[in-house]
């Protein structure tokens, strides 16, 4: 929208156009890394660059595919960030867990400096490198625990809750919510060789998390849904946690 406004800030602030914002990761692309497309949110406020990384990773039997989404914000609310979001082939599943040994988000800087751009795309591989390496640690752990029928459901609940507090409107709605998520653990095809394990679990709540349709869908749900995907879905962090506590 023409001169709207996207922001307030202090005078201290200073503008960076997306063209200096994402300079470095043209530095990238030497690394064999290939823009995927690129959007804008809010009105403007944030814009977005999808980019994918040349390694292809087997983990857990799966191929997962590491991308790199880079964000910048003209409201004042942040610098370049960048995000890891890999994405398990076969169904599409995001899979950014919130590792505790590996970042997923960090900041870039926006220099004019080539030497220093240069310098930040190279680290910006290191860490993406470094995080594929800790998931793939993480996804073996999750293979590891096994999960009952009754601690499933138990975590569908958490999530569901059926409650008499509960309207039977909300009550109807949370168990249609849980046969969701049971169908995409239980019933899945790319989860049919995969045991009853946390990795099942983990996939079938990115899955759902991503994919299943809301009961509303408000005017933003897409936008907000990409930050999520992107920037880490809460739902998918505490399956996650869930699963290693139960371990």
């Amino acid at each position: 929208m023409a001169d709207a406004v996207l922001g307030v800030v202090s005078d201290r602030y200073r503008i960076v156009q997306n063209e200096e914002a994402f300079q470095f990761t043209d530095d990238l692309l030497g690394e064999g890394v290939t823009y995927e497309t690129a959007g804008s949110l809010q009105g403007g406020k944030k814009v977005w660059m999808l980019a994918k990384l040349p390694e292809k990773y087997i983990i857990a039997g799966d191929e997962v595919t590491p991308y790199l989404v880079f964000f910048n914000s003209h409201d004042g609310s942040s610098g370049v960030k960048v995000a890891m979001t890999p994405v398990r082939v076969v169904c599409q599943n995001t899979l950014n867990l919130a590792l505790g040994t590996a970042k997923r988000i960090w900041t870039a800087r926006h220099t004019e400096n080539v030497l220093l751009r240069v310098q930040d795309a190279r680290e910006t591989l290191q860490l993406a490198n470094g995080y594929m390496a800790e998931l793939g640690k993480g996804i073996h752990e999750l293979t590891t625990i096994k999960l009952s029928d009754r601690k499933v459901q138990e975590f569908i609940n958490e999530f569901f809750p059926v409650t008499e507090d509960l309207t039977d409107g909300q009550r109807k709605n949370n168990l249609r919510l849980q046969e969701d998520l049971k169908a995409r653990y239980y019933n899945a095809p790319d989860l049919e060789w995969v045991g009853k394990n946390g990795w099942r679990f983990v996939n079938a709540v990115s899955d759902f998390a991503t994919h299943a349709d809301p009961i509303r869908k408000t005017r933003n749900y897409n936008e907000n849904l990409f930050l999520r995907t992107a920037e880490g879905n809460p739902m998918i962090d505490k399956a996650y946690k869930m699963v290693l506590d139960a371990a």
